[in-house]
């Protein structure tokens, strides 16, 4: 058999082995009351992970403005000392203050001011310095009161496909990021001393620790939100919904059927199906389906995996079968997605 990456090794170990859709197996998986299913949220961030990340130190006197275009992947920014404001095309002004992190998870277009109103300088115009390896530094603006940032650039794998980005909203503000999670400042302080200090390896140390902090962060955000949210995190909330997502998020790979899935739930069928696309918004199979194709995605860009493993891996019993859904959630085949990955 062709050999794995360790990563992907790592994301198929949680399960001791491939069923063929037609085994039937996974119907009688969740039957024991005495399981502990896995926390949904855990199970999902686990597959969020960075393929690369760039961090720029940011340090700018009032007056002073930056224009940041869209980009393919996350952006995260986190105040270390001072204020300024975040203008989105979609969303209301908002100020960070020191302490406040903010994530937005598709990379959207946005501008960051000391004031509003004060002009501003697209980023790509700027005179950043490279400092290391995906590592800048950049002072600007006037001469009044200072602001301190660290701004990080982060692409995910296979994120366009991504079903937990997709139903992130386009800003999510975390105020007072270090006291909500005191474990926070000690990871924020040693990125800034990695940016400082520009050790070998840094950019390694620093991606690492990107990974621990956006699911930090992300996890503090879910936990924020009103009890009377609506969707994924109404989801992964109800103790029911919440247990057959992190069964099927732990194993893919199985034959999970509506009818797994609502066992898992202890529900039936037709109210395990109207409880999940209520708050999920896409039927269970559609769910099932574009988040095995992510997988897929995974494996086919970071592992030696043939597509007929993949395929295997992921319980179809052909690899033509597998080439069609695969093409039709991500719109291209699995071998060019390869290519391109």
């Amino acid at each position: 058999m062709t050999k794995m990456t360790a990563r992907a090794s790592a994301g198929h170990a949680r399960s001791s082995g491939t069923h063929s859709r037609s085994s039937g197996d996974a119907e009688a998986a969740p039957a024991d009351p005495d399981h502990i299913a896995p926390d949904a949220l855990s199970e999902v961030l686990q597959d969020l992970r960075l393929a690369r990340a760039s961090y720029c130190r940011t340090e700018m006197r009032a007056p002073w403005g930056l224009e940041i275009e869209p980009e393919d992947g996350a952006i995260v920014h986190f105040v270390i000392d001072g204020a300024c404001w975040l203008k989105t095309p979609s969303a209301a002004d908002l100020r960070l203050d020191a302490g406040d992190v903010v994530i937005l998870p598709h990379g959207s277009g946005h501008v960051l001011v000391d004031e509003p109103g004060s002009p501003t300088l697209r980023l790509r115009d700027s005179a950043r310095e490279q400092v290391g390896a995906s590592i800048f530094r950049l002072r600007g603006g006037g001469a009044g009161a200072r602001a301190l940032l660290v701004c990080c650039g982060i692409a995910f794998e296979a994120g366009a496909v991504h079903p937990l980005l997709a139903l992130m909203p386009e800003v999510m503000h975390v105020r007072s990021a270090r006291r909500r999670d005191p474990t926070l400042t000690t990871l924020l302080d040693t990125m800034a001393v990695e940016v400082r200090e520009q050790r070998m390896g840094a950019a390694t140390v620093m991606a690492r620790l990107a990974d621990i902090i956006v699911a930090r962060l992300v996890r503090t955000w879910v936990e924020e939100q009103p009890a009377a949210a609506t969707g994924w995190l109404a989801a992964i909330r109800d103790p029911q919904i919440g247990a057959a997502l992190a069964l099927f998020h732990h194993s893919p790979e199985r034959d999970w059927s509506v009818d797994a899935l609502a066992a898992a739930a202890h529900l039936s069928r037709s109210q395990f199906s109207e409880r999940f696309t209520a708050a999920i918004g896409v039927a269970p199979a559609r769910y099932v389906a574009s988040w095995r194709m992510h997988v897929a995605s995974r494996w086919l860009g970071t592992s030696q995996l043939s597509v007929g493993e993949v395929a295997s891996r992921l319980g179809y019993e052909s690899e033509p079968a597998f080439s069609r859904a695969f093409k039709r959630i991500t719109g291209k085949p699995p071998r060019e997605a390869r290519r391109t990955a």
